[in-house]
């Protein structure tokens, strides 16, 4: 499985995220569509972070543009409340006209391996209006810095907080005017999105109310759909993330002066799947833009994942720290499958007096409180007295908060707490299943185990389910479950197929769903894994001109169900199928008069 993992321990910002991409594979051509619909150009070049090559990008204004612009005049961004970037202004920029930049003079480095996206890089000509840049935070001293900024709009000034002030719809307009793919756009528009619902639950509105200010500049829209492009373009089928780092310290805003991570941040890591870690500097290090992009598209993991590495890069932040480079590392590579780490501790007490009814409620009050898996064992006690040891599975954050509530259920004088660091987990996701029963058809949730490439190697029907259709059917119950697992166990498949006629397909070129006969005769589509195809082929499309495959993403369908039938188990989707959920479309062979798999499919 191609993976792309972001090491996040120093944090992340758009401007990060470009160069690490970039620098991990990414074609900076793919960024043409941003530079034609925006008066912004990406500055791309080598710096160096601590011995470290890593590439940098800044967002500059393209004077060519600064007479139309892309909506009205340039606009000063006037409230800051809800974050902004301080990786040494890669991102957002404070509104009081402190232009922090961690390079102190803005020198790039060594400036060596220049390969500029286009044009020459110069930072902000002979403005007359420069700033001292005030903007410290309090620690250890050893990275406060000052910087002069002219706001000149020549060849080479910054585009931090171009454009006007923005709405939601405002900015998703402008993404909507790019000529980007439909995978782009729809990308861009859900880290748009999370940044909305993050800075409306800040300021208590609605998400139609919002209006953006950093992340509806010029220059983070050029973050969020150059992102959004470059992942396009290396093509990853899954992303991950270890814990970004925020930072820590302060940060001055209109609205006063607010801890690291801003509130934007912290908003947006309530959605994200990965966690958020403090440190390890006192500077801001996750800004809005860069939380929003890592939330759209990453998976969290503690470290980062087994792979055969293909390419890897680094992208610069603004920062200068005496013992840690400010950079963003990008891995990409091929994964194989594994279990997932989880992070854990273990929380034991011995108890000799507690009734069985406290016992017995244990595992319900215990996880209300945080505990992912909670054992009562017996146990002989002194004076041979007999006792239990409750065993309680935790995250490290939940552990004071379950302890607590374990003293106070069983009364116990002390919780002792192991640190086991983690546990080895599979992915485990409930899918539904049908056994057929004289016509009729019964459903059963199904429990699927996978490692973190999404192979099976283990599925397990819902007990109360199984026994519920056994007692209507009059059946065994093991019976019940053996035949739901079975039909998972067939008709499971990341990519499904549908077989069909290349001129049906084609008559819904132009459409958003597909559909089939048998979605108006029997109430769902037929589908198939691939190791399926063939047979279905010969069975159904025996005399059939030009079959074809269409090659579906399981994750874009709703209503996906697996069915059991004489000939196995298959996927059945109840309701029409959206054509963006089709991948590919691919030529069904024929050798030797026998239909054959697709190449493209022999491993899928």
């Amino acid at each position: 499985m191609r993976t792309l993992a972001f090491d996040g321990r120093m944090g992340a910002s758009g401007d990060m995220l470009l160069g690490a991409l970039l620098a991990a594979g990414g074609d900076p051509a793919v960024l043409d569509p941003v530079e034609a619909a925006l008066p912004v150009r990406y500055e791309v070049e080598t710096v160096r972070k601590h011995g470290i090559a890593a590439t940098s990008v800044d967002v500059l204004l393209d004077e060519t543009g600064l007479d139309q612009g892309t909506d009205g005049d340039r606009g000063e961004s006037d409230d800051r409340e809800t974050g902004h970037d301080a990786n040494g202004g890669d991102d957002d920029s404070h509104d009081d006209g402190d232009h922090a930049h961690g390079d102190g003079d803005h020198a790039h480095g060594d400036g060596d391996g220049d390969y500029s996206h286009d044009g020459d890089h110069s930072q902000g000509g002979d403005g007359d209006h420069s700033h001292d840049g005030g903007h410290s935070h309090d620690g250890d001293g050893d990275h406060r810095h000052t910087h002069e900024v002219a706001h000149d709009y020549g060849e080479g000034t910054r585009a931090e907080g171009s454009g006007p002030t923005r709405s939601h719809d405002e900015v998703l307009e402008i993404v909507g005017s790019m000529d980007l793919s439909d995978g782009v756009e729809a990308d861009a528009r859900a880290i748009f999105e999370i940044l909305a619902d993050a800075e409306a639950s800040v300021h208590g509105e609605d998400r139609a109310e919002t209006h953006f200010h950093e992340v509806g500049a010029d220059d983070a829209i050029a973050d969020v759909v150059g992102a959004a492009l470059l992942v396009e373009d290396i093509g990853p089928e899954r992303v991950v993330t270890t814990p970004p780092a925020a930072g820590g310290g302060e940060v001055s805003m209109s609205h006063g002066t607010y801890p690291v991570p801003a509130p934007a941040v912290v908003e947006t890591a309530e959605r994200a799947d990965w966690s958020l870690r403090g440190g390890p500097v006192e500077a801001e290090l996750l800004t809005p833009t860069g939380a929003a992009v890592l939330a759209h598209y990453a998976e969290g993991v503690e470290s980062l994942p087994d792979l055969a590495v293909s390419a890897s890069g680094y992208g610069a932040g603004g920062w200068e720290f005496p013992e840690r480079p400010n950079v963003l590392r990008a891995v990409v590579g091929d994964g194989g499958g594994r279990l997932s780490r989880d992070a854990i501790t273990v929380l034991e007490t011995n108890l000799d007096d507690a009734t069985p009814e406290v016992l017995g409620g244990l595992q319900e009050t215990l996880t209300e409180a945080g505990a992912r898996d909670v054992t009562v064992l017996p146990a002989t006690m002194k004076k041979s007295r007999p006792g239990h040891l409750v065993k309680v599975v935790v995250k490290p954050e939940d552990a004071r908060r379950v302890a607590r509530r374990l003293a106070e259920e069983t009364g116990t004088l002390g919780v002792r707490e192991y640190g086991a660091g983690h546990r080895w987990v599979a992915d485990r996701h409930l899918v539904t299943a049908t056994i057929l029963v004289d016509g009729e058809r019964h459903e059963v949730l199904v429990k699927r185990a996978s490692d973190d490439a999404g192979e099976t190697f283990d599925v397990s029907a819902e007990f109360d389910d199984a026994l519920a259709v056994a007692r209507e059917l009059d059946l065994p119950v093991r019976d019940v479950a053996r035949r739901a697992e079975a039909a998972v166990r067939d008709g499971y498949a990341d990519r499904l197929c549908h077989i069909v006629e290349r001129e049906r397909w084609e008559s819904f070129a132009d459409a958003d769903e597909y559909t089939h006969p048998t979605l108006d005769e029997q109430g769902f589509v037929h589908l198939s894994a691939p190791r399926q195809v063939p047979g279905v082929a010969r069975s159904n499309f025996p005399e059939a001109d030009d079959p074809v495959v269409l090659v579906l993403d399981r994750e874009r369908l709703d209503g996906v169900k697996y069915e059991e039938q004489p000939s196995g188990g298959y996927a059945h989707v109840y309701g029409p199928i959206p054509t963006d959920a089709v991948v590919d479309v691919l030529a069904l062979p024929v050798e030797d008069g026998h239909y054959r798999l697709p190449e493209e499919l022999r491993e899928a």
